[in-house]
């Protein structure tokens, strides 16, 4: 088969699968994913060794450090998958969960019931333990998905893939219902940004180069994530050793991820007192200041900040610093450069908390609290699809509840309409 004929055979086979999944029970769902971490760490020295070859694949193309490092799956690696099924297991169930009912006048009871989305199509970078997350919430969650890693990983993830298909079908769960596309061609994404007719969500999960591209050619609806450039606002009336200690922890704790700080914006009225301190503190830790002329005037050891390092996802140890006015000016600049995706503020005055949380547009707002915490476990959902910076269907992270939808269920005595 062609490579075409390979993604719609797929799809097809995907949205059988969706039926009978959509329809099974919580027990048997389970039962697949605790099997499938039983299976991964029975068959980890198969892993290790696939693994190994996308390793030296990997490092023979000159692919950097990080992205090697990303690559690699070892014995922690198969503990946190093998952990994640058992942990999304005891998850309640969201499909069938029912909603309120209403009476209606003419006596009819309409409810609504969360049922699943159906087939998923996930097109990822680097890391194979997202075949196993993925394919795990989506099991749950009753959605079959397709699954489309990164070349780099194409040895892990057959080498996973095998083990989900085992694991379904031991259950008598079709294996169709967690698939991994088998090649390393970049013409298999486009085949599967075509199959409207049998897909119905497409999740991609990596650089903003990736999302675009999936975004220009998908055919299908995409939840997406383009980058997060997150901001905290240190207000005028706010407690500065939180302020420094929120601000520290939101930088420097994992920089390289989505919701780590990116600008730090500081009421003129305490920068004088703040970014002395807290300059000297993220010295400590490597961080290097971008700053606007106000700040440059207070930390002459930062680099004066230029355009691009306003919306820049550094994802590194580098920060930008700019001295605002207020906090409608701290606002401004949020609602210019930032990425809906995360935004906090530290203040001492509940009004102003309470505006900036109602008014800034992102997907999680925080008051007296770190970036950092913008995260499905960290926010009591649990394991999470990614963090969606899409107004719809989801937005912020993306848990079980997530990945379904609800339709109404009407019940009635023998009503007509006139």
């Amino acid at each position: 088969m062609t490579i075409e004929q390979t993604i719609v055979q797929m799809a097809r086979d995907a949205k059988k699968a969706a039926s009978v999944l959509g329809r099974c029970d919580t027990t048997r769902k389970n039962q697949a994913l605790l099997t499938m971490a039983d299976l991964l760490e029975q068959q980890a020295d198969t892993i290790f060794r696939e693994n190994r070859k996308d390793l030296e694949r990997a490092e023979a193309a000159g692919l950097s450090a990080a992205t090697v490092d990303r690559l690699r799956v070892d014995e922690k690696t198969i503990a946190s998958m093998a952990g994640g099924l058992r942990e999304v297991a005891g998850y309640d169930d969201p499909v069938g969960t029912m909603g309120p009912t209403r009476m209606r006048p003419n006596g009819l009871r309409v409810a609504r019931m969360r049922i699943p989305l159906g087939v998923i199509g996930i097109i990822y970078e680097s890391r194979p333990n997202v075949t196993i997350d993925a394919a795990g919430l989506c099991l749950k969650s009753g959605n079959a998905v397709i699954l489309r890693g990164g070349s780099e990983a194409i040895a892990s993830n057959q080498a996973m893939a095998r083990i989900i298909a085992q694991a379904l079908e031991s259950t008598g769960l079709p294996p169709q219902a967690a698939q991994v596309v088998p090649t390393e061609d970049r013409a298999a994404v486009n085949a599967l940004l075509a199959q409207e007719e049998f897909v119905d969500l497409i999740i991609p999960r990596g650089g903003e180069g990736l999302i675009r591209f999936v975004v220009e050619h998908s055919k299908i609806p995409v939840l997406k994530h383009y980058k997060g450039v997150c901001h905290v606002f240190v207000d005028e009336s706010a407690d500065l050793e939180m302020a420094m200690d929120i601000a520290f922890n939101a930088k420097v704790q994992r920089p390289g991820v989505c919701n780590a700080m990116e600008t730090l914006l500081v009421n003129r009225q305490v920068a004088g007192d703040f970014l002395p301190a807290m300059a000297r503190r993220f010295a400590e830790a490597g961080v290097e200041l971008r700053g606007c002329p106000d700040t440059c005037a207070i930390l002459p050891e930062a680099t004066p900040a230029v355009e691009a390092d306003w919306p820049a996802e550094y994802l590194n140890l580098t920060l930008a610093v700019k001295v605002v006015a207020d906090m409608d000016a701290a606002m401004d600049h949020i609602g210019q450069y930032g990425s809906s995706h995360t935004e906090a503020i530290v203040t001492s005055h509940f009004g102003r908390a309470q505006r900036f949380q109602r008014e800034v547009d992102a997907s999680v707002v925080l008051v007296n609290a770190s970036t950092r915490f913008n995260d499905g476990g960290q926010l009591g959902l649990g394991a999470e699809m990614g963090i969606s910076t899409s107004k719809l269907h989801a937005f912020g992270p993306m848990g079980l509840e997530e990945l379904t939808t609800k339709k109404f269920v009407v019940s009635g005595e023998g009503q007509i309409r006139e």
